[in-house]
């Protein structure tokens, strides 16, 4: 899916000239307005991007421009996160299920166990869950590794699933493909129609509760650790994940080593340890 620009911002917002040379200082306080409202450098990046594509030549010529002067892309600082340990993972289960919203604790197994982000939980619908053989498949996401990914369910995953298919269907009588997962309205939702808005306001109380310290993106950085810890190469984490950066494969390829250097490790027995006894011999 392309970077859809805001309402509010169009080519005029770049100057109001149609010739490139116009646009070139308007970029820059463009960048600096939108750093001003707070947004992320990732954010304007990506909108400056789609309007440099409105503007087809005269934006290939910006682009150009700005490119030599390392003034294209604001600095994107990106952080890998942190992973829950087994123990910090019970906890937030545990408070989960303890919420009136019935949407928090399939949705956070989901996140836990799919890798889906925030929009994909939001947006998925009944129409790309297949209960019957035990997979679903991604919606339309920011990038094209992640859009229409088929993951299949472990059975964990699957139980939280089929309890809330029964839940649903005892709420709005069934489960219509176009509707979503997660609808509308709380603390219960109303409409199936409509996506709810967001899982941030009911983590954040869970996290607390629970007393874990993280980001609710960090559950799919956690499924993706857990999956280089258990051996699984790069392009299955990307199967099951979507796009993953390059420096976000470089974590977790230092993780997968380690994990096999351990199982490695846990081979060796007391005497090999020590080394072979003519070695020993030499040295003393």
């Amino acid at each position: 899916m392309g970077v859809q620009a805001p309402n509010r911002i169009n080519a005029k917002s770049f100057g109001s000239s149609g010739r490139t040379r116009t646009y070139n200082p308007s970029v820059n306080s463009y960048q600096s307005a939108r750093l001003k409202e707070k947004a992320s450098p990732k954010s304007i990046n990506e909108e400056v991007g789609f309007l440099l594509r409105i503007l087809a030549d005269q934006g290939d010529a910006l682009r150009g421009r700005l490119r030599r002067r390392k003034q294209l892309k604001l600095k994107v600082r990106e952080t890998v996160g942190r992973a829950f340990s087994p123990e910090e993972k019970a906890q937030l289960y545990e408070q989960a299920l303890t919420r009136r919203s019935p949407a928090i604790y399939p949705a956070l197994v989901l996140a836990l166990n799919c890798g889906l982000g925030d929009k994909e939980l939001r947006e998925l619908q009944w129409g790309r869950v297949d209960l019957r053989d035990q997979f679903l498949v991604v919606g339309e996401t920011k990038t094209a590794g992640g859009t229409g990914r088929t993951i299949p369910l472990n059975s964990f995953a699957l139980e939280a699933i089929r309890n809330h298919a029964h839940w649903y269907k005892e709420k709005f009588g069934r489960l219509a493909p176009d509707w979503y997962l997660f609808p509308f309205g709380k603390p219960q939702p109303t409409d199936p129609t409509r996506p709810c808005t967001t899982f941030k306001t009911v983590w954040t109380s869970i996290r607390a509760d629970a007393g874990v310290n993280g980001r609710w993106h960090d559950n799919r950085h956690t499924l993706i650790t857990e999956l280089a810890e258990s051996g699984a190469g790069e392009q299955t984490i990307q199967d099951i994940a979507g796009h993953v950066s390059k420096q976000m494969l470089k974590h977790y390829s230092h993780i997968r080593m380690e994990a096999e250097r351990e199982a490695l490790e846990s081979i060796v027995n007391p005497r090999e340890k020590r080394g072979p006894v003519g070695q020993r011999r030499r040295s003393a």
